[in-house]
């Protein structure tokens, strides 16, 4: 899902890392209350997991790639806000470092990946998490990875580089990891369960909400 350099207007290259900058500021001032020695720590390690798992992608139609994003997960352990930050910083530096998406593109794809997914996701998960936890933590996943999907789809839909197969994109990007995203839902559920048998985390939807 890393969008590289070129696929965005200029415009929108600077709309989106002027608006999600505006987000993660806002996402910093309301995690900073909840901060603590053992959260930093747990920060460090889901920021670590999501990059190392974001490193592992494959191309797909539509000129980005499908890969495991981490943004429920970072999101359901983490909380919402303190989450965004992790797979913002993940993304930062693939992109800084590795060349993994543009460096204009930055913005968009923090957007993306760690602001759509994150809160989308930690909404799904909330709203089901007190009657089922493995579906709500699947199903958060899975409709966050494609919540991301869809906005990735709908920016290089609007991008005058796909102006001639707008809607096509927009669908490959959709439908692609609507397919795929089952797999980000195992994976988140997989992910969150590793942390919670090794001591080093709870759900917390209890700990910090949305509104937190």
């Amino acid at each position: 899902m890393h969008t590289p350099d070129g696929f965005l207007h200029p415009w929108m290259a600077t709309a989106f890392l002027v608006v999600s900058t505006s987000v993660l500021a806002f996402a910093a001032s309301r995690a900073r209350t909840s901060l603590s020695p053992y959260r930093i720590q747990l920060f460090g390690i889901v920021a670590a997991s999501v990059f190392a798992a974001q490193m592992l992608n494959w191309p797909i139609p539509g000129g980005t790639s499908a890969h495991f994003v981490g943004g429920a997960f970072a999101a359901i352990v983490l909380g919402p806000h303190l989450g965004a930050l992790a797979v913002a910083l993940a993304v930062t530096v693939q992109a800084l470092v590795f060349g993994d998406g543009g460096a204009l593109a930055l913005g968009a794809n923090v957007w993306n990946m760690a602001i759509v997914e994150a809160y989308v996701g930690y909404a799904v998960y909330t709203t089901l998490a007190n009657r089922n936890e493995v579906l709500a933590t699947v199903a958060g996943g899975w409709v966050g990875i494609t919540a991301a999907a869809a906005s990735a789809g709908l920016q290089l839909a609007v991008s005058p580089a796909f102006s001639g197969s707008a809607l096509s994109v927009l669908i490959v990007m959709t439908v692609g990891h609507f397919a795929l995203g089952i797999g980000e839902g195992v994976l988140t559920l997989v992910g969150t369960r590793l942390l919670s048998r090794a001591g080093a985390a709870q759900p917390s939807h209890s700990s910090e909400g949305v509104g937190a």
